[in-house]
């Protein structure tokens, strides 16, 4: 087994970062890493793509941030057109800010703004799920079921009912699929009923949990079921799209593919693909002319709120995806992505699960296979995980504690949407290596 002066293996200090080109991102030693993981499922076109620089730079040259309280811009309406057009109905007002957590925030109280306008003025309470993550921000953090970056804000944080996670391959109760989502979806309408509907703003969830689950997709029929509780009882549903939207799940809204409508809707990551830092959070018509009518506006916002040059750059990125049809792409080669991963690892006996929709793949790691039970957290093997395949050079986005905080270890496997096969090949050959490596560390190559 692993003993502890060979359990901090991960490089300190970090390598310095140089550049990057394409699905390649070079450190200043000169070493080259394929980004399989597209930083935090971030970089949706990989590194240094010249068409969005060369709109960053047009941009920078005119100007770089008009204040959004005296302007608006012709990037922001551009990127607005575009992202309604592939968000599609349902979605008429768009709020821009600067983060995934800032538009976590602005869909809270853009949620507890809406009934204050309707006159529910004691609708603020808020239901989540546990293992997910919705920002980094007091708020988001108090709608997260994620104990590792909460445990140190406990006190500050606002009170939040938590559910039972959609978790197939650990479900929270034997049976089938449509048991499972029954189950869940009672679940839920039991927590409004015991906190009281008329104190129920909002059920926040991830459509596809990122890292607090480890990439982990609902069951087919989720989302469905527990929009037709929140529309039961008046309580609006909050999709948190931030990972798992813009594309990354093979269609731009991972909800689409249930055809489910929030009523909110936060985006980020592949919004922009990391070029310049921006979120949204889109939302009905329905919850614009409450507000509008109660209070003439949304009462959110920052000051880099609609930022000129992060529209104008993620507009271009936005241009790009559908002028390329890469989420189609994404959609398309799915299933060969899989294949990759299930010829490198899918044949080592740690590996229990492999999660996969579109270019956002998981690989669950066990130390029973038949048992499905967890390694040892004290092993540490998501950090191995990250040194390892850091070594062989790839970058990919190992998590730990997302079974219940402190057990489960999961690989994250998230390439930017216009990888080669060849990059995709590369891929999933160094995690093939790079996990054995760490397998072996702890004795169980």
């Amino acid at each position: 087994m692993l003993n502890k002066a060979r359990r901090s293996i991960a490089p300190t200090p970090l390598p310095k970062v140089s550049h990057g080109a394409g699905s390649y991102v070079f450190d200043s030693s000169g070493k080259r890493y394929i980004d399989g993981s597209g930083g935090p499922a971030v970089y949706c076109l990989g590194h240094a793509h010249a068409e969005v620089n060369e709109a960053i730079r047009q941009q920078l040259e005119l100007i770089a941030h008009g204040y959004r309280y005296t302007f608006t811009s012709d990037p922001l309406i551009r990127l607005t057109e575009l992202i309604q057009s592939q968000a599609g109905p349902g979605f008429e007002q768009i709020l821009y800010v600067s983060s995934g957590s800032e538009a976590v925030e602005s869909a809270l109280k853009i949620a507890l703004q809406f009934h204050w306008g309707k006159g529910d003025r004691k609708r603020t309470r808020f239901i989540s799920r546990q293992r997910s993550y919705h920002g980094n921000t007091l708020g988001a953090l108090a709608v997260s079921g994620f104990a590792q970056r909460r445990k140190q804000f406990e006190g500050s944080l606002f009170p939040c009912s938590f559910l039972s996670t959609a978790n197939e391959y650990r479900p929270a109760i034997a049976g089938t699929a449509a048991q499972l989502t029954d189950y869940l979806a009672a679940e839920l309408e039991q927590e409004i009923l015991k906190v009281g509907a008329e104190n129920v703003a909002a059920f926040i969830f991830e459509p596809v949990v990122g890292a607090a689950g480890g990439m982990l997709p609902a069951p087919a029929g989720y989302a469905a079921k527990m929009r037709a509780v929140c529309t039961r009882y008046g309580v609006l549903m909050i999709a948190d799209e931030v990972m798992c939207g813009a594309g990354r799940c093979g269609s731009w809204r991972a909800l689409a593919e249930e055809q489910v409508l929030p009523d909110i809707m936060t985006i980020a990551k592949g919004l922009g693909g990391g070029y310049v830092p921006l979120g949204a959070v889109a939302y009905s018509g329905r919850i614009a002319e409450t507000i509008v009518a109660a209070d003439g506006a949304v009462n959110t916002g920052h000051t880099f709120t609609g930022h000129t040059l992060a529209c104008a750059s993620a507009a271009a990125v936005q241009q790009i995806v559908v002028r390329d049809r890469l989420i189609e792409r994404v959609r398309s080669e799915s299933a060969a992505l899989r294949q990759r991963l299930v010829a490198s690892v899918g044949e080592l006996p740690a590996v229990g699960d492999l999660r996969v929709r579109g270019f956002f793949a998981g690989v669950e790691l066990v130390a029973d296979r038949d048992s499905r039970h967890p390694f040892d957290p004290d092993l540490k093997l998501a950090e191995i995980v990250r040194a390892r395949t850091l070594q062989e050079g790839l970058i990919c986005y190992p998590v730990s504690g997302t079974i219940d905080g402190v057990n489960g270890d999961v690989v994250i496997i998230s390439p930017p949407y216009n990888a080669s096969d060849a990059e995709l090949d590369e891929i999933a050959d160094k995690l093939g290596r790079g996990l054995r490596l760490a397998l072996a560390d702890i004795g169980a190559a």
